[in-house]
């Protein structure tokens, strides 16, 4: 009895640190379309996103963040829960107007991101419309 107990101890404790490691290196899918839900436009422009290509360009950091009790925006920390944008970027959230929504949240960080590097004259993601909003995605 002794015996099988601590076999599956061991086997839920290996089972628990499995799901674990699984958690912690969850990146997501590699590649997203991005759409709004929470305040759909009246036709929703679905937006494509190279996850894994900025993932291998950018710290986790760089375009994820949470908020604080007060709801001000904080860095982003390894163990915080994956949310969508939309959590909080969005009309009910009662935050800045200039990022209230998905769309707006979303031209403020990635836009002017490569817009940016564009200006420093490097690899730059596009900045046009029809580079994200690709007619053919769904």
């Amino acid at each position: 009895m002794k015996k099988s107990l601590s076999l599956l101890s061991v086997l839920l404790f290996s089972l628990a640190m499995l799901v674990g490691i699984s958690q912690a290196t969850d990146k997501g899918p590699p590649e997203m379309i991005l759409k709004s839900t929470i305040d759909p436009a009246k036709k929703t422009k679905l937006a494509f996103f190279p996850h894994a290509q900025h993932q291998e360009a950018f710290d986790c950091k760089t375009c994820h963040h949470t908020k604080d009790a007060d709801g001000k925006p904080v860095p982003y920390r390894e163990d915080q829960k994956k949310e969508k944008c939309e959590s909080c970027h969005n009309t009910k959230a009662g935050i800045d107007e200039k990022l209230n929504t998905f769309k707006k949240a979303a031209h403020a960080r990635c836009k002017a991101c490569h817009l940016e590097l564009k200006k420093a004259g490097k690899d730059a993601g596009p900045t046009k419309c029809k580079g994200c909003h690709k007619k053919d995605l769904k």
